[in-house]
């Protein structure tokens, strides 16, 4: 939530430090988006937002200035410019007091770290702000890590348990994931099951994306791309169009309506080209092999 008139008071009258940063000036973008970036790395990992204070000086005073509402979507368009990557969790708000008004940009620490403004990594060092070294890099990158998932175990936050089926996981995979003298003593929920699996999200109460493409009932819904299709092309060129057999629904479906699919085109092939084994038989080869 924004900050309060009294919350910005209380940081206008302290000094500056690793979570505040001053400035008069309402157009210097560079200064902005290094603080952005500074900010969002949170090389001490305290978990806290940083606040970007325009229209004050370095002790706090206000200079009478205002802020128009374009002034403010240009602060907010910083994080979408393409360079602070990868962009930031930010808020933009102004504050309005008799002295004059401030813009503040309210700065998430990011869970994707190391944050870089045009490629480079900006940190804060107490009221100093500073080029990352190597150690620090690598310190930023390791917190990355830990936070940082592949694109299946992370959260579909669309989604809730119900469009899971459920069934399918406790009769179906389960049973094949988890031995079975572990599962005669388990008692967790089956939320606590699937999320052991990384098939469910306990933070977010929502299903992962492997959980989705595994068990959803609809994985479509979420996942435009996830069905398997089958192309047969005519040739080598692209005079023709392709044939094309999409199996929809879903993926454990995929699986067997595809295998049996895989059978029934298998035995065309073969039964074809028995077909013309049979009817080379009867050719006459000449010595050499021609006919």
């Amino acid at each position: 939530m924004p900050l309060t008139k009294d919350e910005i008071r209380s940081l206008l009258s302290d000094i500056e430090n690793e979570r505040v940063e001053r400035t008069l000036s309402t157009d210097n973008t560079k200064k902005m988006s290094e603080a952005i970036c500074s900010f969002a790395n949170d090389i001490r990992n305290t978990r806290k937002p940083g606040y970007f204070l325009i229209g004050a000086d370095d002790d706090g005073n206000l200079d009478g200035q205002t802020f128009t509402d374009e002034q403010l979507r240009s602060y907010a368009g910083l994080r979408n410019s393409g360079t602070i990557l990868p962009p930031p969790a930010m808020m933009v708000y102004k504050e309005s007091f008799p002295e004059g008004e401030v813009a503040v940009i309210e700065v998430q620490p990011s869970e994707d770290t190391p944050v870089r403004y045009k490629g480079v990594i900006w940190i804060r060092i107490g009221a100093r702000k500073a080029e990352a070294n190597t150690e620090e890099e690598r310190i930023l990158t390791e917190k990355g890590q830990i936070h940082s998932s592949s694109f299946d175990g992370r959260p579909c936050r669309e989604a809730t348990i119900d469009d899971i089926d459920v069934e399918l996981f406790k009769n179906e995979y389960l049973p094949k994931a988890v031995s079975p003298a572990t599962l005669a003593k388990d008692r967790r929920t089956t939320i606590q099951q699937m999320a052991s699996l990384r098939l469910f999200d306990t933070r977010f109460n929502c299903p992962t994306y492997a959980g989705i493409l595994l068990l959803g009932n609809d994985p479509q819904y979420f996942i435009p791309g996830a069905y398997i299709q089958y192309v047969k092309f005519a040739g080598m060129t692209r005079d023709k169009s392709p044939e094309r057999k999409p199996f929809q629904g879903e993926p454990h479906f995929h699986v067997e309506r595809t295998g049996i699919f895989h059978q029934i085109l298998y035995r065309k092939q073969t039964s074809g080209i028995c077909q013309r084994i049979a009817r080379g038989a009867s050719y006459q080869l000449s010595v050499g092999g021609n006919p």
